[in-house]
């Protein structure tokens, strides 16, 4: 079979799949699993983007990650599934802070950190996938993108997409808050609010893809999404110079961005630039708590979620799979929050820390507050994700100012 400096691995059956027949044939899931799938249920045949590490370990080595900044994974060139010349366009124009790992004073015998996305490009954790569906969008000639979004992914690929002049088509639920509406419609995105939940939204984007020849950006669902997420970890590692947390704590809804931190750390040690994955905890709101509920009893069961983190609110986990397996190779695990921890905890970092986000970011502070109350845990270096700006969700921040 004929490689390219990356392939293609099925989450699923373990199927390996050149990098041409997966992107010439217009393949997101793996040939061979993805007519198991059904509606409103976890992905089955979730690719995951692999590179031949021992080739690279001379090249990516503790020096070049010593002398590397953080904030743009188009320095690791060989660790990205894109063509050169698409890689320096994106390079250019699409970097992320540099500084974005920034220590919290807590009452705590371990160092506290946290991840601050609310700078990016769209105020979110989720341009980070945006860029790089952007880029093989470029390199494979694509004149549409298309996502179903609660808002962050829908407002990160319609904003990047404006930068570059390409056309997105959005599938949201009608109950998007209004304020990532209008960030949406501000970079010229074509909007379809769907009568129904995101779960709705996120299959009829899929089949409206397939009807048009559109490039689909959807959660798991395009590999791209999963690998992009990646670059997260990167920052961290590099911004720890180069050592990584032993634990992290990831505000879950589809699954997506606990599996990409997994794909990072999991390169790392490829490369044998870390001895262990990090513990990745996953933080869910009870009201929607899919991964979670599969981690404990190994069942999954569809249920309608309800809980005002919008972001993580999602009945069907798509990257459910994938998501659970990263916890338990990282001896993780998950814990759940109320909506009354998460506002608390959005009120909390802002006013003691300065960080204002919004409910989803602050779900993943909520779990860890909820460890270090239980935990007798000490000197471990602990990194909790902000994922999204307050600015974003305006009506809840209203609602944790009045607790």
């Amino acid at each position: 079979m004929l490689m390219k400096n990356f392939y293609y691995k099925c989450f699923s059956c373990g199927a390996v799949w050149s990098s041409d027949e997966i992107e010439e044939n217009n393949h997101y899931l793996c040939p061979n699993c993805v007519a198991k799938n059904q509606p409103q249920s976890p992905l089955v045949g979730c690719l995951r983007v692999l590179y031949d590490y021992e080739a690279l370990k001379t090249r990516y080595n503790h020096d070049f990650f010593q002398k590397s900044k953080p904030g743009n994974i188009f320095q690791f060139p060989l660790l990205l599934p894109l063509k050169s010349e698409v890689q320096e366009l994106m390079k250019t124009r699409m970097a992320l802070p540099v500084n974005s790992l920034n220590h919290i004073p807590y009452n705590s015998e371990n160092a506290v950190y946290v991840l601050d996305d609310t700078h990016n490009p769209t105020f979110s954790y989720k341009d980070r996938a945006s860029v790089l569906v952007l880029a093989k969008a470029l390199e494979l000639g694509k004149e549409t993108i298309c996502t179903a979004s609660t808002g962050n992914a829908a407002s990160s690929m319609s904003g990047l997409c404006a930068m570059v002049g390409m056309t997105s088509k959005i599938f949201v639920p009608k109950s998007i808050p209004h304020e990532k509406l209008t960030q949406i419609q501000m970079y010229g995105a074509e909007v379809e609010k769907v009568n129904g939940s995101y779960d709705d939204a996120y299959d009829s984007s899929i089949n409206e893809s397939h009807k048009h020849g559109w490039y689909n950006r959807n959660t798991a669902y395009n590999p791209l999404t999963t690998e992009g997420k990646k670059s997260g970890a990167f920052d961290i590692f590099l911004q720890l110079n180069c050592k990584a947390p032993d634990k992290v704590f990831v505000p879950t809804g589809d699954g997506s961005i606990i599996s990409g931190i997994y794909k990072g750390f999991y390169d790392l040690k490829q490369l044998d630039l870390i001895e262990k994955i990090p513990g990745l905890i996953a933080v869910q709101a009870e009201g929607s708590s899919g991964i979670i509920d599969y981690f404990e009893s190994n069942e999954f069961l569809y249920k309608e979620s309800s809980t005002l983190a919008d972001s993580i609110s999602v009945n069907a986990p798509r990257n459910l799979y994938m998501a659970v397996d990263a916890i338990r190779r990282t001896d993780g695990f998950g814990t759940k929050v109320s909506d009354d921890e998460i506002l608390n905890a959005e009120k909390y970092l802002g006013q003691q820390h300065g960080y204002f986000v919004e409910p989803s970011a602050a779900a993943a502070w909520a779990g860890f507050i909820k460890y270090s109350k239980q935990s007798e845990a000490k000197d471990e270096t602990i990194v909790v994700l902000l994922t999204g700006s307050g600015l974003k969700d305006i009506k809840n921040a209203e609602r944790a100012l009045q607790l």
